[in-house]
């Protein structure tokens, strides 16, 4: 069966083709970050707008890029949410529209179950069951993960998500949008000659606050006036440090709570590079096997909506009639999803 795979639940529009024989055929995506740049964060009405104007021609640079044509897909799979209402109800109607056209079933998609499947578009995939840290702007999330659906949250975050709070953070130190990047970047010229504290780090639970975390770099920032660029590498080096370590603890800690030996890694800041050394010591350590998917496939994008869509569309054998009706869901909690 192929797939298309739509996604446009913030900031980038992602298109995908995927065949459950073949496997990724294509796929294309159009970041905004130079747009939101201008502004600082994302503007929603700014963001829906703009997917409005990339959809189809994305859509057809795939199925060109693929060698195939509309009469060849069998299903369309998209982003139902959570994401911004506006974005979502591009990519939505979009996906029901075409579906109509074409008389085929459509399957929609968690975004999260998008970023928890990621990895498994690799070689060598990871087996079920295992461990899942979801780190990204808008989450960070510790999932056992034992199959397509069934999903058992294990922590979550009770503020800032961490990828919310190295945006917050690189805002202090005034760096420029999307801020996590340009602080790690920042960070490599920096040195340990400041110290932020952990939080939750023993807890003794599986939750997440970084909150506190940026409210201590802006303590020490306001100290350390006028901040000179030797000073905002070490400030930036340290709040890394920090979180990535809160992150690899807690991670090791949910693979000794469940008794697993795998861990997966998905959403924006699962690109890290300090996080993935951290990881992969701490995993090697333990004897356990940490997987990530390709940096491409770490932000948003319409390959795992397909893989995902792919997925519930062969445990389910055969699709539920349509009625091309459609609505999303700008908030929608992993546990409400229901096994295929």
């Amino acid at each position: 069966m192929l797939v298309l795979g739509v996604e446009s639940s913030c900031d980038e529009t992602g298109i995908a083709l995927y065949d459950t024989d073949k496997g990724l055929l294509a796929h294309a995506l159009h970041s905004q970050v130079e747009m939101h740049a201008e502004y600082g964060g994302v503007v929603p009405e700014l963001a829906s707008r703009d997917h409005i104007r990339r959809v189809l021609p994305l859509t057809e640079a795939t199925l060109k890029e693929a060698g195939k044509t509309l009469q060849d897909i069998d299903a369309i799979a998209y982003t139902q949410g959570p994401g911004l209402s506006g974005a979502l109800l591009v990519g939505t109607s979009f996906a029901e529209a075409l579906a109509y056209s074409l008389q085929i079933p459509t399957i929609n998609v968690h975004h999260l179950e998008g970023h928890l499947l990621a990895p498994l578009l690799e070689d060598n995939p990871p087996q079920f069951p295992f461990v899942a840290l979801l780190v990204s702007g808008g989450h960070s999330q510790l999932m056992r993960v034992d199959g397509i659906g069934e999903y058992e949250l294990l922590g979550d975050t009770l503020d800032d998500a961490a990828g919310e709070a190295f945006d917050k953070t690189a805002k202090l130190l005034g760096l420029g949008y999307p801020g996590g990047p340009a602080l790690s970047k920042l960070a490599q010229n920096g040195k340990p000659n400041f110290k932020l504290p952990r939080p939750l780090l023993n807890s003794g639970d599986l939750n997440f606050s970084f909150s506190g975390l940026k409210t201590s770099v802006l303590t020490m920032v306001n100290q350390h006036q006028p901040l000179d660029e030797t000073t905002r590498a070490d400030i930036a080096y340290e709040f890394q440090e920090a979180v990535t370590e809160v992150l690899t603890t807690k991670c090791m800690h949910a693979l000794r709570d469940t008794g697993l030996d795998n861990l997966i890694v998905s959403g924006g800041v699962g690109a890290n590079a300090k996080l993935r050394e951290k990881l992969n010591a701490a995993t090697k350590r333990r004897g356990c096997k940490v997987s990530y998917p390709r940096l491409e496939f770490c932000t948003d994008n319409g390959a795992m909506i397909a893989f995902a869509g792919a997925m519930r569309l062969i445990a389910m054998q055969v699709a539920s009639p349509k009625s091309y009706s459609f609505s999303v869901k700008p908030r929608w909690n992993l546990n409400e999803l229901q096994a295929p």
